[in-house]
């Protein structure tokens, strides 16, 4: 399948996830929960696959690893680069949407607004920063390594859906992290290809 028709077909793909997981917001919220989700092990095991410094140490581990080879410092570097891109991209989007987390409605939407203290993003949710690195980690670690990739995305929906559980987001926070992580993943990949 040509590049843009993939592209067209995964925007597609997004926008219809995104259309369906709005009316589901407040029915998950107060049906799928378990608040103790990371007092588990495997919990917290998935919420790191959302935590920056896991993902540069795993970076600066692929450089050590491969160097002084080319191909080893891309993997490094496309793996640093995503995830922080991924990172500041989403606080940035969290300051422009300004849409509260469901606890602090008790499940209904609630904005912030632009007023008050803009540039602090404590308490906002879309997107969810967690599922946002996650899924851009993944989608550059399936890039680099194919008969991975359902490995890498599985534990990118668990951590997506630890997030759920703990009451944290609404589906359309952890969907549209996971659909930007994967933009962004793509995006380097794509910036890697016309440097090479």
């Amino acid at each position: 399948m040509p590049s843009k028709a993939r592209t067209l077909l995964f925007l597609a793909i997004a926008a219809a996830a995104f259309a369906i997981a709005t009316p589901l917001d407040p029915w998950i919220y107060h049906h799928v929960s378990m608040p103790n989700v990371y007092e588990k092990d495997w919990g917290r095991a998935l919420r790191t696959m959302g935590y920056w410094p896991l993902w540069i140490i795993v970076a600066i581990a692929f450089w050590l690893h491969g160097r002084p080879s080319a191909i080893a410092a891309w993997r490094g570097w496309s793996l640093a680069f995503s995830v922080s891109a991924a990172g500041l991209l989403c606080e940035v989007l969290k300051m422009l949407a300004r849409r509260e987390r469901p606890g602090a409605h008790d499940g209904a939407y609630a904005f912030r607004p632009y007023s008050d203290h803009f540039f602090n993003t404590s308490g906002l949710g879309l997107p969810s920063s967690h599922a946002f690195l996650a899924f851009a980690a993944s989608a550059t670690l399936a890039r680099l390594f194919p008969r991975t990739a359902c490995i890498w995305y599985a534990l990118a929906t668990g951590c997506a859906v630890t997030r759920l559980l703990a009451g944290a987001h609404f589906l359309t926070d952890v969907v549209a992290g996971a659909v930007l992580g994967i933009v962004v993943a793509s995006l380097v990949d794509r910036r890697k290809q016309a440097l090479t």
